[in-house]
């Protein structure tokens, strides 16, 4: 299986950050990733195409706000939300406890 490239903290911007959040698809995964935990994609999928959600994921993950890795054949999403806060103090918290 590929290894994902993930953007250093860094280099993470909160233009990118913003916009991955403005997507409704992409919100509610970050939600559910607060909620639970590390998941699976398939775990994430929730009847959407496969194809669809990973555009989603690979949005998030540009965007630095998920990390993706391999084990054995799943791969397995968990949100940076440690790392945004050392950037972004406060953010991820302020958008997620936002009622959609």
């Amino acid at each position: 299986m590929r290894e994902y490239r993930h953007p250093q903290i860094t280099e993470v911007q909160l233009e990118s950050v913003l916009y991955a959040l403005s997507d409704p698809i992409r919100l509610s995964i970050v939600r559910q990733l607060a909620r639970e935990g590390e998941a699976s994609c398939a775990a994430l999928e929730n009847g959407r195409p496969k194809s669809s959600v990973s555009h989603h994921f690979r949005v998030l993950r540009e965007a630095g706000i998920i990390k993706t890795r391999n084990d054995g054949t799943s791969r397995i999403n968990g949100l940076r939300d440690n790392e945004l806060a050392e950037v972004f103090p406060g953010l991820l918290p302020a958008i997620l406890a936002v009622r959609s």
